[in-house]
């Protein structure tokens, strides 16, 4: 007797995908974007440092910033509550959504957002039928497979870029004989919080290229945030993807290698909105933009590590270990979006066989700047 067939967690998202198709109604023009189109007027503490040529792909591009406070809030004329799933608040990444909730920057803006930790499998399906309104994650092989089957859902706003002197990135358990010039990876396991298909897949194509290892040559194993570390010391996988402050707990031990970091200059996550923000309520979507950048300009402008106080108090909130996070230096908070970075994405994808054969989307199907650029007072 046959035993049943085994379900990848790639497949059982696109279930459920299809499943919210049912339920979720389709764009009339799919090239449409929820904030394109609207009047955009300047902003006061946004000047032209608010805004970067969407092309400027420089490993030292500073990113754009307006005067801390900036942009004021502008309080909708009836309260809205919002859910933002991410997959964890245990990461220094997504303190700027924790420090806008607990100093009240969503609710100067008339919103009640609530943050509810969810892994992106389980939250695009809700996203797609507007059950959860907005993603803190990535545009992973999975977001571009659900836009390309009919699904309003579009990268609004990007996240950090890691600074020159970070480690975050593929690390590697060596084994005997070998260092990090010399490693192969063919075969090996690698541990995600994603699996296949995470945004990782692109930068860490050129570094398992030069090590034997290739993106369809790795096995994947999807594991928590937490589990992710645990996973790699204890030799139950033998690589893993590990963000700031997380590889601090590695760094200098003969044991494991750096091979490779995110591109500098270059955001690969951020905000991503569903049906809700992009159809239902734009001015809730800017709304929420408009927060989550005046968070970034008051209090994430720029070496914000610099301030011991600043460290003591997101060390609390995050419940990241303090002296973890003194040990990294600070992330570089950026909003923005580069030209071609889902197209980018999206050839990774290919390589690893998670996205098919499908012709790559354009970007006018997987981005809108308009949120932050009309949060800014940028006009086309």
């Amino acid at each position: 007797m046959r035993g049943r067939p085994r379900i990848t967690p790639l497949a059982a998202l696109a279930v459920a995908l299809l499943t919210a198709a049912a339920c979720a109604t389709p764009r009339d023009d799919p090239e449409a974007s929820g904030a394109s189109g609207r009047t955009v007027v300047p902003v006061r503490g946004c000047a032209e440092a608010s805004w970067t040529d969407p092309a400027d792909r420089s490993p030292d591009r500073t990113p754009a910033r307006c005067s801390p406070g900036a942009p004021a809030p502008h309080r909708l004329t009836a309260a809205r509550k919002l859910t933002i799933a991410t997959g964890t608040l245990a990461a220094e990444y997504v303190a700027p959504l924790e420090v806008a909730l607990e100093k009240g920057e969503f609710a100067k803006e008339g919103l009640d957002v609530t943050l509810k930790v969810l892994p992106t499998p389980d939250a695009l399906p809700l996203l797609a039928k507007g059950d959860v309104d907005a993603l803190w994650a990535a545009p992973e092989a999975a977001v571009m497979n659900g836009i390309r089957g009919g699904f309003d859902i579009r990268w609004v706003a990007g996240n950090f870029s890691p600074d020159p002197a970070s480690r975050s990135g593929l690390w590697v358990r060596l084994r005997s004989g070998e260092s990090a010039a010399r490693v192969r990876l063919a075969g090996r396991s690698l541990g995600t919080m994603t699996g296949k298909g995470s945004v990782i897949a692109y930068p860490m194509e050129r570094a398992l290229q030069d090590h034997g290892g290739g993106l369809d040559r790795i096995r994947y194993r999807q594991l928590g945030s937490a589990d992710v570390l645990t996973a790699l010391r204890n030799g139950g996988v033998d690589s893993a993807w590990l963000l700031d402050p997380v590889w601090r707990t590695v760094d200098g031990d003969p044991s494991y290698a750096f091979l490779g970091g995110q591109p500098a200059g270059e955001p690969l996550g951020g905000l991503l909105y569903g049906r809700a923000l992009l159809r239902d309520d734009v001015d809730a979507g800017v709304a929420l933009v408009r927060a989550y950048l005046r968070t970034v300009n008051t209090y994430f402008a720029g070496a914000y590590k610099a301030d011991p106080s600043f460290v003591t108090y997101l060390s609390h909130l995050t419940k990241i270990d303090e002296r973890t996070l003194r040990a990294t230096p600070s992330l570089r908070m950026d909003w923005e979006i580069r030209a071609g970075t889902t197209g980018r994405l999206q050839a990774a994808y290919a390589a690893q066989g998670a996205t098919g054969r499908a012709d790559p989307l354009p970007e006018s199907r997987t981005v809108d700047r308009g949120y932050y650029e009309e949060a800014v007072g940028h006009g086309r």
